[in-house]
């Protein structure tokens, strides 16, 4: 899934949407939170799944007297709680992939600075050659190779972003090597190790903070591709790509709401971290604020 059309509407998107943004994320995070309490049913448990009302349009009154208000998916699973679940295992993949994403990008742009020599070669030259290949490919690779799972999706969503996090930090860390306090450390003969990680590192760190936010949606987007396609998490912990991917097949018989909604749900997360991650940039980084 492309973001292109995000990135378009959050350039035209008046300066007031930020705020409605931030409380858009909040709310979707505070709805994952809290699934398993405020969802109408757990959409995996086979025994609240009631197959005889599949495919029921939005509004349709179940037999139970409860209003599946976007309807049932092809198993007679309510949509609602079909959104609630997945939104908790997308934003579970993507956070805790694009934070590990940061610290090895980060260690490794930081370590190919300070050293140079062929440790900075051979590791850029791995940047370069990542960042040639599109995004979705790398990432498809990665997952044939390790195989399905939850595990594997955050994996391969890491070997996705980790060389941008490196590229930039290590472009930081290059001109901050070059300044008198770190020469000042070195003639203390200060172990490399702490000189890494209490000098060049907290000083190299601020240009990848910016970039979480909006990596935390490419990582959602990423996810979604790669569960739409069928190579994403597994059928019993299904994400929102996933929910919309299983829907799919009923398009053409007018059920739109399976994969609409799902789909709406999923596009409105994207555009919510979008926004919200460009605000963070342009207060991080001032230079910004005139693009």
């Amino acid at each position: 899934m492309s973001t292109d059309f995000i990135e378009t509407l959050r350039r035209r998107m008046p300066t007031g949407s930020i705020p409605i943004s931030k409380a858009l994320l909040g709310t979707y995070i505070l709805i994952a939170l809290a699934a398993p309490i405020i969802a109408p049913q757990n959409p995996y448990d086979l025994l609240q799944i009631r197959g005889w009302e599949a495919s029921a349009a939005p509004g349709t009154m179940g037999g139970d007297g409860y209003i599946y208000w976007l309807g049932t998916d092809g198993l007679g699973r309510d949509i609602v709680s079909t959104i609630l679940y997945g939104l908790r295992i997308s934003l579970l993949v993507s956070i805790v992939s694009t934070a590990i994403a940061a610290v090895v990008g980060v260690t490794a742009g930081v370590v190919a600075a300070y050293f140079g020599g062929w440790v900075d070669a051979l590791v850029m030259r791995i940047v370069d050659l990542q960042l040639s290949l599109p995004t979705i490919l790398v990432a498809l690779i990665a997952i044939v190779t390790l195989g399905p799972g939850i595990d594997r999706i955050i994996l391969a969503i890491i070997i996705v972003q980790w060389a941008t996090y490196a590229r930039v930090t290590r472009a930081v860390a290059l001109s901050e090597i070059g300044k008198s306090y770190l020469d000042a450390v070195r003639i203390l003969r200060l172990p490399e190790r702490r000189i890494l990680l209490r000098h060049v590192m907290p000083n190299s760190i601020a240009p990848a903070l910016t970039l979480i936010p909006i990596e935390l949606g490419h990582a959602i987007a990423l996810e979604a591709t790669l569960s739409f396609l069928g190579l994403g998490v597994p059928i019993d912990k299904p994400s929102l790509g996933s929910t919309v991917a299983a829907g799919f097949q009923y398009l053409m018989t007018g059920q739109y709401w399976i994969s609409l909604f799902p789909g709406l749900a999923l596009l409105g997360l994207i555009a919510a971290i979008n926004f919200v991650g460009e605000d963070t940039r342009s207060k991080l980084d001032p230079r910004s604020r005139s693009l």
